[in-house]
């Protein structure tokens, strides 16, 4: 058993702890006198105070919010004013065909496009959109951008042009889209193309800019492997697919400036669309609405380019002399035609309209469908067992 005696020394770890126990309470007392001033200061760690204090979480969310922003984004820009703008113009249009077996007939959608309505007059709203598009269609079905579905009539298509109008009643019409020019656009600047992609995306905008102007493509109507026309189109690199054909291709200030109508289709090749230059089809598009059809002058010959006979026909059977370089050969005269009347045969070579050189089908349909009208006294060159002749004959209407 131990005892304590007065009158020895005091024991050294009594001493440790009294020191230690001031060290303590002297760190405790400077501790509160720190955190009470980074306190003051607003400087105290949020994840040294008490979370249950409420003074706290109110000055806790002052410095998140301090801390982090919430950034608000306005991306409206003339684009996409723009495309607010003219949406409501572009249109879906479904080509309906009837299908019919030894049991049953039905109407089934054989194809799809886009269309824009240009025009709003007297109860009806008038669209155009490409021939291919509604060729074949027993009916048409145009599908608004607030997906109204109404019925519509082709009141003219073409061909040549590849155009062709349409006519609805007016009553679910919001607007009409502004016509433009094309004349003036220039290589770089931005282009828009509106559409229905696939027949599945209404409404659809990419956009790119104009890559050429006066592109010519050649177009095989009877898919003979021959081109029986050049068609003259405004190449862009806003996406093009199947079904945005008849759709709109307009300019930064939202105003038509073609009529969406192709694409290139090979699988090396991206980037490439085309669209038929208003300018180019306005009076046609008036044409066919006044009329239902678009008349050109007429020959009433069936004819095929001089490249297609093999070069020995042309001293053989032809007989033409050296210097011919290129023509059309007559295979047929349809009688009482303006070229029958004027006295042209089978197998004449017909080099020059009006002295503007002929060198294949497409040169002779581009001067008679462009430069010429139809009642126009026309100067015909050709070569017939090698002579050299020049006929005038009257135009007349196909």
């Amino acid at each position: 058993m131990g005892y304590y005696n007065q009158n020895s020394p005091p024991n050294r770890n009594q001493k440790r702890n009294r020191y230690s126990i001031y060290s303590i309470l002297i760190g405790i007392l400077i501790g509160v006198v720190l955190v009470t001033i980074f306190w003051q200061a607003d400087l105290l760690p949020n994840a040294w105070t008490n979370q249950t204090n409420k003074e706290y979480d109110s000055r806790g969310s002052q410095a998140n919010s301090a801390d982090y922003s919430q950034i608000n984004v306005d991306v409206t820009t003339q684009i996409t004013d723009v495309i607010d703008q003219v949406a409501p113009a572009v249109v879906s249009v479904i080509n309906i065909q009837q299908r019919s077996d030894f049991w049953q007939s039905e109407s089934q959608e054989a194809g799809t496009g886009s269309g824009v309505i240009y025009k709003q007059a007297d109860g009806y709203a008038y669209v155009v959109t490409n021939h291919h598009v509604v060729s074949g269609a027993d009916a048409i079905e145009v599908v608004l951008s607030n997906e109204t579905r109404v019925d519509a009539d082709v009141i003219g298509s073409d061909l040549f042009s590849d155009l062709a109008v349409l006519r609805m009643d007016d009553e679910h019409i919001e607007q009409t889209i502004d016509i433009g020019t094309s004349e003036n656009v220039k290589v770089g600047e931005p282009a828009v193309a509106i559409g229905n992609p696939l027949g599945m995306f209404a409404g659809s905008v990419t956009q790119g800019v104009i890559s050429g102007k006066q592109r010519t493509i050649p177009q095989d109507f009877n898919n003979d492997g021959r081109a029986d026309w050049q068609a003259e189109v405004i190449q862009t690199d806003a996406a093009i697919n199947p079904g945005n054909s008849g759709g709109a291709l307009i300019n930064i200030d939202g105003r038509l400036i073609g009529i969406n109508s192709m694409k290139v289709n090979e699988s090396a090749v991206e980037g490439i669309g085309f669209a038929i230059p208003i300018d180019t089809a306005l009076p046609i598009i008036q044409e066919l609405e006044g009329t239902g059809e678009v008349k050109r002058p007429y020959l009433g010959l069936e004819i095929y380019s001089l490249e297609e006979v093999p070069q020995t026909e042309w001293s053989h059977t032809l007989h033409l002399p050296n210097e011919v370089t290129g023509g059309v050969y007559v295979w047929s005269v349809e009688p009482l035609s303006p070229a029958d009347q004027a006295g042209l045969e089978r197998l004449d070579v017909i080099t020059e309209l009006d002295g503007t050189e002929v060198m294949d089908m497409i040169d002779l349909r581009k001067i008679l469908y462009q430069e010429k009208a139809i009642g126009e006294q026309v100067d015909v060159t050709f070569y017939r067992d090698g002579q050299r002749q020049t006929i005038t004959l009257e135009l007349g209407a196909q």
